[in-house]
C-alpha cells in the first residue's frame, strides 16, 4: 500500500467512526431534549442533526477528492474538500440561526425544565464521546492536510462547546432555580457556532480561490535556497497552491547558457524530487528551463512573477 492510498484510508476510517458517533448522539441528544424540554438541549440536539447531514455529506466529498483525474477534470477533484468544508460550515451557522430562534422562543412563552439530572447525563456523555472524536479528527486532518477532517473536527468541536454550555445551563437553572439561564447560555453557545461557520466558510472560499499559503512556500524556498548550495542554478516565477489535498508547485530554473539540456534536466528532475518529497504524499511540481541569457524576459503565457 502506498503512502496515498494509506492516508486515504486513515481519513475514511475516522470519517466513519464520525458518522456512526453522529448518529447515536443525535438519537440520545433528541430523547434528553424531548425529556427536559430545555431549550439548551433542543439546541444542543438541533447542531446534532445539522452536524449528521454535514459529516454525510463531507464522507461522500472526501471520496471524490481522492478521485483521479479523469478527461473533464484534468487536475483531479480535490477542491471538493474545500466545497464540502464551506458547506459544512453554512449548515454550523444555519444551527446557529434555529438556536437563537428557539431561545428567543423560549423567552416569549416562557421556560419550564423537567428532568435536569436525566438531560444532563446524557448530555456530558456525548460531550466525552465527541472531545475524543473531535481531537482524533483534528489530529489526523492536520497531518494529513485534510479541509473535510478538520472541517469535521471544528464541528465536532462546536458541538462539545454546545453540550458544555448545556450542562452550565442545567447546573444554573438547578442550583439557583431560575429558569432563564438555559434560553441566555443557549443563545451564548449560538454565538460561538456561529463563529465557527463563518470561519470554516471563509477558510473554505480561500481554498477555492487558491489563496497563498506562506508557510508552505516558505519552507519550498528554504528547500531551494538549499538546492542552488550544490547545483549551479537560480530560479524565479515560485507559485504554490494547495487544491484539497494537492500541494501544485510552478518555477522557472536559470541555467548557465552553456548547461546543456541533459544537464539542466538531470538537476531539474532532483529539484521535482525534493519537493516532491517535502509536501508528501501529495506533490505535484512543474518547472520551466531557462538560460541565464533569457533570465530577465517576460514570458507571454506567465502572467506573474515570483
Amino acid at each position: 500500500m502506498n503512502a496515498a492510498e494509506k492516508s486515504y484510508r486513515e481519513q475514511m476510517s475516522i470519517m466513519l467512526v464520525s458518522l456512526g458517533v453522529a448518529i447515536v448522539l443525535l438519537f440520545l441528544k433528541a430523547w434528553a431534549a424531548w425529556m427536559t424540554n430545555s431549550s439548551a438541549l433542543y439546541s444542543d440536539a438541533a447542531e446534532s442533526f445539522v452536524h449528521l447531514i454535514a459529516v454525510a455529506i463531507a464522507v461522500r466529498a472526501l471520496q471524490l477528492s481522492h478521485k483521479p483525474a479523469d478527461d473533464e477534470h484534468h487536475f483531479g477533484h480535490d477542491k471538493a474538500a474545500f466545497l464540502s468544508a464551506g458547506i459544512e460550515g453554512a449548515m454550523i451557522s444555519c444551527a446557529a440561526l434555529f438556536i437563537y430562534y428557539e431561545a428567543g422562543r423560549q423567552f416569549h412563552t416562557g421556560v419550564q425544565i423537567e428532568k435536569i439530572g436525566f438531560g444532563a447525563l446524557l448530555a456530558g456523555s456525548a460531550t466525552i464521546v465527541n472531545i475524543l472524536l473531535g481531537a482524533a479528527l483534528l489530529h489526523i486532518g492536520k497531518k494529513r492536510k485534510s479541509p473535510v477532517l478538520r472541517a469535521n473536527g471544528h464541528h465536532v468541536m462546536t458541538d462539545v462547546y454546545t453540550s458544555i454550555a448545556v450542562l452550565c445551563a442545567l447546573a444554573l437553572v438547578y442550583f439557583t432555580g431560575w429558569p432563564w439561564w438555559d434560553p441566555i447560555i443557549a443563545m451564548l453557545a449560538a454565538t460561538n457556532i456561529l463563529w465557527t461557520g463563518i470561519k470554516l466558510v471563509r477558510e473554505s472560499l480561500a481554498g477555492l480561490m487558491d489563496a497563498a499559503e506562506p508557510e508552505t512556500e516558505a519552507k519550498i524556498r528554504a528547500l531551494l535556497d538549499a538546492l542552488i548550495l550544490e547545483h549551479d542554478f537560480r530560479y524565479h516565477h515560485l507559485r504554490h497552491r494547495l487544491s484539497g489535498h494537492t500541494h501544485w508547485v510552478e518555477l522557472h530554473l536559470v541555467f548557465a547558457d552553456e548547461t546543456t539540456v541533459h544537464d539542466a534536466h538531470e538537476v531539474a528532475t532532483t529539484v521535482e524530487e525534493k519537493i516532491c518529497a517535502l509536501l508528501a504524499p501529495y506533490g505535484r511540481i512543474i518547472t520551466h528551463l531557462e538560460p541565464r541569457s533569457a533570465e530577465e524576459k517576460d514570458e507571454v503565457w506567465e502572467g506573474m512573477r515570483g
